[in-house]
Formats: C-alpha cells, structure tokens, sequence
C-alpha cells in the first residue's frame, strides 16, 4: 500500500492535488461551528446600516455573560449563610464542669463553698447556651444575619444577638462577680473557658447547597420580543440596549436556522465558501508560484498549516471565545515567509483570516486586527538567524493587537474606564507563543524537507564535515566554490534574491568533483593533465558526471532539497564545448548529445545568478592581466552565449535584473584582479 502511494504521490501529481484540495476543505468545513450565519453585521456604536429590522420571530432576551457574572458575584456576596445549633453541648459542658470541680476540691481541701460555686458557674453556661455561641472566627465573612437550623426548622437571626469568641471572656467575667468570687475569680474563669464548646456550628453543605440553588435560578434572560417588534431603524446608531437585542436575536437565529431540515443546505453553503477560498489559493499558487504548486510537498505543507490554524481557533472558540486572541495566527506568515517568501505568506495569512470570520465573534474587528498583524509580521520579520530580531517583531505585532483593540474599544465604548485587561493580556500571551516559531520552523524541516535561514546559516559553515571534505579532496574546487559564493551573493543582493540561499548552493554546487578532483583543472598542481590520456567521450563524461555525483554526495549527507537544485542546474543544458571539438576532430558526426549537461534549466533568480557566477568565476581563470574593456567584453560574451542559448526561459528573472548582475560582477572581477592606474616611471 506504501509504494501504491507513493506511486500516486510521484506520478498522479494533478489527482494528489485534487485530493488534496477535497481534504482540505473538508477538515475547514467538519471544523466549523455547528450553526447558521447571522446575516447582519454591527457594531457598538456604528450606525446600523441595514433597513428597518423587526422581530421574525418570538424570542428572549439573553443576559450577557458579563451581566449573568455580576449577578452571581451578588448572590454569592448578600447570600445568607446556615448554622446548626447543638443543644446536647450544653449537658456535657455541664458534666465537664462537675468533674473538674471535683478535682479541685481533691487537689485543694481549703476550697470552701463548691455547691455555691457550681450553681454561680451552672447559671453562667445557662446564660451563655441560651443565647448560644458562635464557633471561632465565624463572624469574620458574616453578614448581619444568619440562618439558624433547629431540627427541620430554619430561623432567621441577627448575628449579634450570638455569643462571639471575643465577647466570651468579658461575659464570663461580668456574671461572676459575686462575694464568693473574690478569691476564686482565676480559677473559675479557667474552669468555664476550658468546658465551654461553641454550640452553634457552620453548616457547610446546606449553605453550599442552598447557595447553588440560589445561583441555579438565576434567570438568564432579561426581557422579551415579540414576532414583528420594532428591533432597530436603519441609520440608528447601535447602542448598549439594542445591542443586547442584537446579540440575543443573532444567538436564537443562528440556533432555529442550524435543524435538521436544513442541516445539509447550510453545510453545502459553507462548503462552496470554503471550496471558493481554496480555488483561489491554488490559482495564485498555479499562476505566481508555480515551482510550488509542482511541489506536492510544499503544497502539502501550506494547506497543513491553514488547517492547523482554522482547527486551534475553532477549538478556542468552543471552548471560551473570549480567549480566540491567544491563537498565535501570525506564526502562518512568519512561517511561510521563512520558507517561501513575503507575498505568499501574507496572501495565505489574508484566505486564512477570511474562512475564520465565520467561526469567530466580532468577525470584522477579528479581521482586521489579524490582517494588521499579518501585514506587520511580513514587514517586520527578517534574518531569523539572528535571535534578537523575533523577539522585536514579536514585540511590535503585540503592541499593534493592543493598540487595534484599544482603538476598537473607544469607538465601541466612548469611554476608557471600563477596559477588559485581560484581552491586552491574551495579547501578551500571544506574542508568547508566537516565539515558539522557531522551535516549529527546525521541526517543519525535518518534516518537509524544507530550508530556513537558520538552516542555511549552519550549512554556510565552512568548517561542516562536507565543506572540510571539499577542501581537502579539492582545494581549488574549494576556493572556487568561496569565490563563486561571493560573486553570486552580491549579485543576488543587487537584485533583491535570496542572498543567503545563493551563497549557500554556491558553496556546495560543485561538490561532485570530489570523486575525480585530478580531472578538473582547478585541482591540477603540476603540469600533467590525466585528459591527455583519455578518450574525448571518456573526459566529457567525467567532467558531465560530477553534477550527478554530486547530487548523490548531497543525498548522502542530507541536504535540503533546494540546496539540490543549485547542483543540478548550474549548468542548465550547456555543452562541454572543449571535448566537443576535440571529438569532431576525428567523428565529424558525433552525437553532441553526449556533450551535453542533462540539466534541468535554471528555475529561479538564485539558480540563474549561480549559473552566470560559475561560468564567469571559472572562465576567468584564463585571463592573463585583464583590462578593463577586456573583462567588459568576457562577461558580456559568457552571460550573452547563455542566453542565446535560452539557458534562463524558465528562470523568473529579466533583463534588468541580468544587466544588474553583469555589473556586479565586473566590478567584483576588477577588484579581484586588482585593477588600478598607471602610475608613472
């Protein structure tokens, strides 16, 4: 089933597409809410700009989640709490009191008047059980009431008219003033502190119980509409009272228009929008970037990542659609930026948003908050290689959320004292996220085979395991190598390529000359040419095969794919012209054929800029004390030749972007030779 397919993957490119294309939108459809679409967009404090809306239907007005929040802090904050009264405590305190009486008079025969005594302190826990006493520390979050539970019957009391914990030791001490006290007072303070248990007891779970009840009756609604009811007049400005009217019939609407009836007509309208957002994807895709579009892979990896994205936002929505903001949605430009480049990123970013509006709240303020951002995150991020410049891009499309949403919330509002600052914290906890790029980017690589510019950066390392095999297997394929990077970076920077990537394949493009360095001239060191000794066929194919080879060099050691490229193209479909001739010389019929580079033709800015550098470096070898007409003349001879050979058709570059390059690189050929004036004798 593997090689089945992987079959369809490689040789069925356009039904992979086609498949691929149904998956996609299928996974955005089955990730959409369940409900109808409101058909009216508004705002607070934005003119309703429809016509006149009256009631369709019968339907109630729902509270707000911030209403329904405040009520419930109220019940909680005014209700009244339970408490059990214990009337077996006072008996036992009693009998208590008895005993620890009776040890006294054991452990003090000189006590006089323990009858007495007993009756006094008797009468006190009378007085103090009548009333009864509140358990430690509960009058702390009390109100001035509480239920007392006796039996099946609750009573209403005030909570002062209970002894509290503080008001003990003064009651205590005020009714046993008495003549017999005098010297006995201590010892029977102590004796009742020690005997006296608080009798009326916090009642947990009836309170806890009763508070739900409370709490579950709340009513959620806050009003009623009925069928034909004037809702709003066009032109009327949407204020917070009609606004709630709003919100409540958008909620009903969405809901009755979601029913089995119409189930599958408002899934077959979401799939037509859907399908329409992705038709559009894969045309720019076909017509802008086509060497994408070929690619399955990269294909693949856009659409994954447009799925990845409508399903966290679903999920946050379902979950609290007040947290949609933590969603890091500028992670999909920044991404695809990285790899690709800014207008796919920033075009995939927009289509993304845009299926989003139908999932999200606030679609319009969503949109354009996202859409700001995106454009923010294509300006702002450059160079990911260096570690500093995330964290400021993250830094700016954080404040441009806050600040979106800021000015959103004054218009809406009128008024700034009543900001949510939670939402600039989601904001802050975005830009937390969004960090979480890079880590993301190094697993997409190894995922997709892709290249970033971090990556890029490691493999420039002149010191990496293949390069240090270059140079010492062939050293002058080596320094050919630097130079060539050199020409074709400041060329790629003239004309606003991809420097680091040119730079890159550069280094690695010849590194199939590795196998039979000898047989290439720039690794000859004495005077014997081992072609000498060689059929002219025999050389041409060596010198041919070194672009294979070193396409398997590349595999070997894993390199990214479009570094490949620049192995395989840099000689586009050019002919070992020197084996040539010399074969004509004695097969005037040959094949050229067999002369001839298999290619595939340069495709892009950057392997067209490495095709041009490497001839020029390479021929300019043969130069002895160049002027300056003279490496005028070379370069413009070398590129036109390959031009004339149709070498660049199917490389996205023009002509003045081939104008440019020649003069980068006559004047980086006349400092390499190191041009300067006469002086005189």
């Amino acid at each position: 089933m593997a090689k089945g397919l992987d079959t369809l993957y490689k040789n069925q490119s356009l039904l992979y597409k086609y498949l691929l294309y149904i998956l996609a939108v299928g996974l955005v459809v089955y990730f959409f809410p369940k409900g109808g679409k409101f058909k009216y967009e508004f705002q607070k404090g934005k003119p309703w700009q429809h016509e006149t809306l009256y009631a369709p239907f019968d339907f109630s007005v729902k509270k707000t989640p911030e209403e329904l929040s405040e009520e419930t802090a109220t019940i909680r904050r005014e209700h009244i709490p339970y408490f059990s009264l214990n009337d077996s405590l006072l008996l036992q305190s009693k009998e208590d009191l008895s005993l620890a009486l009776a040890d006294l008079k054991i452990s003090q025969p000189t006590l006089k008047d323990t009858a007495q005594i007993k009756r006094v302190l008797f009468n006190v826990l009378d007085s103090i059980y009548s009333r009864g006493l509140l358990a430690r520390n509960a009058t702390e979050n009390l109100g001035n009431s509480l239920y007392l539970l006796q039996g099946n019957t609750a009573s209403l009391r005030l909570v002062s008219s209970f002894v509290s914990i503080p008001e003990l030791l003064p009651l205590i001490q005020a009714q046993i003033q008495s003549p017999i006290f005098k010297r006995q007072a201590p010892f029977a303070e102590e004796l009742l502190l020690d005997v006296v248990v608080p009798n009326v007891v916090y009642n947990k779970d009836f309170t806890e119980k009763s508070l739900s009840q409370a709490i579950n009756s709340l009513s959620l609604t806050r009003g009623f509409v009925d069928k034909g009811k004037l809702i709003i007049a066009k032109g009327a400005v949407v204020e917070q009272d009609n606004y709630k009217v709003l919100l409540s019939l958008k909620s009903e609407y969405e809901s009755v228009l979601w029913s089995d009836a119409n189930y599958y007509i408002i899934l077959f309208g979401y799939t037509l929008l859907v399908a329409l957002v992705m038709v559009m994807l894969f045309l720019f895709l076909a017509k802008y970037r086509p060497h994408i579009y070929r690619d399955n892979t990269q294909l693949t990896f856009i659409l994954a990542n447009v799925v990845l994205m409508v399903l966290l936002t679903t999920l946050v929505v379902q979950y609290n659609e007040t947290y949609v903001y933590v969603v890091p949605l500028c992670i999909l430009p920044l991404i695809l930026k990285t790899f690709f480049d800014a207008r796919l990123g920033l075009f995939v970013h927009v289509l993304t948003v845009l299926i989003l509006g139908f999932v999200v709240p606030n679609s319009f303020e969503f949109i354009f908050l996202q859409t700001i951002a995106g454009i923010v995150t294509i300006l702002s991020v450059t160079e990911l290689y260096k570690r500093a410049n995330l964290f400021i891009s993250v830094g700016q499309i954080t404040i441009v959320y806050m600040l979106g949403y800021f000015s959103f919330h004054i218009i809406q509002e009128g008024a700034i004292n009543n900001l949510q600052w939670l939402v600039f914290g989601l904001f802050a906890l975005n830009g937390m996220i969004t960090l979480f790029a890079q880590p993301l980017i190094y697993i997409y690589e190894k995922l997709f085979g892709l290249v970033s510019e971090v990556s890029l950066l490691e493999l420039s390392d002149t010191n990496s395991k293949l390069l240090k095999e270059l140079s010492n297997k062939a050293p002058g394929t080596f320094h050919h190598s630097l130079q060539v990077a050199n020409l074709a970076e400041a060329a790629a920077n003239e004309i606003g390529a991809n420097a680091m990537l040119v730079r890159v394949g550069a280094l690695y493009h010849d590194i199939g000359k590795m196998n039979h360095p000898t047989y290439f001239s720039e690794n000859q060191i004495t005077s014997v040419n081992p072609h000498h000794e060689l059929d002219p066929l025999d050389s041409a194919k060596i010198i041919l095969d070194h672009v294979t080879d070193g396409i398997e060099i590349a595999k070997k050691y894993n390199l990214p794919d479009r570094l490949i490229d620049f192995i395989r193209v840099h000689h586009g479909t050019t002919q070992v012209y020197y084996f040539y001739k010399k074969a004509q010389e004695t097969d005037p019929n040959i094949d050229i054929s067999l002369f001839t580079y298999p290619g595939p033709l340069p495709f892009s800015k950057e392997t067209a800029i490495l095709m041009m550098a490497d001839a020029v470096e390479a021929a300019s070898k043969s130069l002895k004390n160049p002027t300056y007409l003279e490496i005028d003349a070379f370069v413009e001879k070398i590129i036109t030749g390959q031009m004339q050979a149709n070498q660049y058709v199917n490389a996205n570059i023009t002509f003045k972007d081939i104008e440019l390059v020649k003069k980068v690189l006559k004047g980086k050929l006349t400092n390499i030779y190191h041009l300067r004036v006469t002086y005189p004798e």
